[in-house]
């Protein structure tokens, strides 16, 4: 079970930075640092997955936004890449403070180029992982186009970015030549983790290996085929997260390990809520852990199925579950069953069987799909099964639900 905390903390130029705690319920293992891409924020799905993945595994991670960027506070034209190096040691001050200094650095494209330079200011550090990173940070240069001649000549463009318009000073562009990534990768004494898309269009492959050649033992590779540079594709980002948080734990050590996250007793389940707004909430059921939330479209992030998703999926899964064990006991040669369902809200007049007659009545459609060498009257009896489970029996029968306050 985790949740998701904001905090503020002052940044390497004084202004206030907005970050996100994502933790375990429990104490946490270790703390970890991500930063994310240029012109990005704390918010981009890779960033909350790969942090939610790794509180997962009690490892608490603080995701916060540059200096001018997001919620954080400050003007972005006046930043540079030195002042986000800043903000990262200022952000792990604050951990180290507040908390336990980061034993992890995790950074998203040029994020990743920063966290591989900070890391010598925050001695604690024993992982850097990085993900689509450019092996030299000059690189960002190209995604200035033509802005960059306008910039080196009157001192200052305006370059969109990711759809959004940014002041880019002549500043901010010498001061990426003042970095020296060979020689830091040389003298880094960490272990690092690089991920990169072997499509990526933005930050070619080729940083990846540039990345790996010069760095020293431990370092590992993994190639993200067929994935874009903002990992736009989610499965991406879950790929990475759940990889992330496996090689992590061989860099942590034992001490500090979190005590089980609160769970629910047999026989109950545990809903709160993440801490991420209104909708993102925490299940706690039989111990295991799962995550409710909505779809973006209604407000929601996503980042789970929703109230009448899970309560399908138990339909279902009762569903399938009593027709194999049927089946089973009957010795019939059912390999599989698949059941899809469907909640709609109809009106009582369309429902000519329904008691209902009128107002709007609730209707689940359930198609189960039986594989294996079945005679029609055993497809028949199973359909019939199907209406046997004992979930289906409580959401057809009189439910009587009590509600009332937990005793302080």
């Amino acid at each position: 079970m985790t949740r998701s905390e904001k905090v503020e903390f002052p940044g390497a130029g004084g202004e206030i930075l907005a970050g996100r705690l994502d933790r375990p319920a429990g104490e946490p293992r270790a703390f970890a640092l991500f930063a994310h891409c240029f012109t990005c924020s704390k918010d981009v799905f890779a960033a909350q997955r790969i942090s939610t993945a790794l509180a997962e595994r009690n490892v608490a991670v603080l995701r916060f936004d540059f200096t001018g960027l997001g919620n954080s506070g400050g003007d972005f034209a006046n930043t540079s890449f030195s002042s986000n190096i800043g903000d990262l040691v200022a952000a792990a001050d604050f951990l180290r403070a507040q908390y336990r200094a980061p034993k992890l650095l995790i950074g998203h494209s040029l994020g990743g180029a920063a966290v591989l330079l900070a890391a010598a200011k925050v001695p604690e550090c024993v992982g850097i992982a990085t993900v689509n990173a450019p092996f030299d940070p000059q690189h960002v240069q190209h995604l200035l186009g033509d802005a960059l001649e306008t910039i080196k000549t009157q001192g200052a463009a305006k370059v969109t970015l990711a759809g959004r318009s940014f002041t880019i000073r002549k500043d901010f562009v010498e001061d990426l030549l003042t970095h020296s990534s060979g020689e830091n990768l040389r003298n880094l004494r960490r272990a690092l983790l690089i991920f990169h898309a072997t499509e990526d269009k933005t930050v070619g492959l080729e940083n990846a290996r540039l990345i790996y050649e010069a760095a020293l033992h431990p370092k590992s590779f993994i190639a993200l085929d067929g994935a874009d540079h903002l990992l736009s594709n989610r499965d991406d980002a879950v790929y990475i997260a759940d990889l992330l948080a496996a090689w992590a734990m061989r860099y942590l050590d034992a001490e500090g390990i979190a005590a089980a996250p609160p769970a629910a007793v047999p026989g109950s389940v545990v809903v709160t809520g993440a801490g991420e707004g209104v909708f993102p909430h925490l299940i706690s059921a039989h111990g295991h852990l799962l995550r409710a939330d909505e779809p973006v479209e209604v407000g929601g992030g996503d980042s789970g199925p929703g109230p009448y998703d899970l309560l399908l999926a138990g339909l279902g899964a009762c569903t399938a579950m009593t027709l194999r064990l049927y089946a089973a006991r009957k010795k019939w040669p059912l390999a599989n069953a698949q059941v899809t369902l469907h909640h709609a809200k109809i009106h009582a007049t369309d429902c000519a069987e329904c008691e209902t007659k009128a107002g709007m009545l609730d209707r689940i459609e359930r198609v189960v799909r039986l594989d294996g060498p079945l005679d029609a009257e055993q497809k028949a009896r199973l359909l019939e099964i199907a209406d046997k489970c004992p979930v289906h029996r409580t959401l057809t029968s009189e439910i009587r639900i009590e509600t009332r306050l937990a005793e302080a």
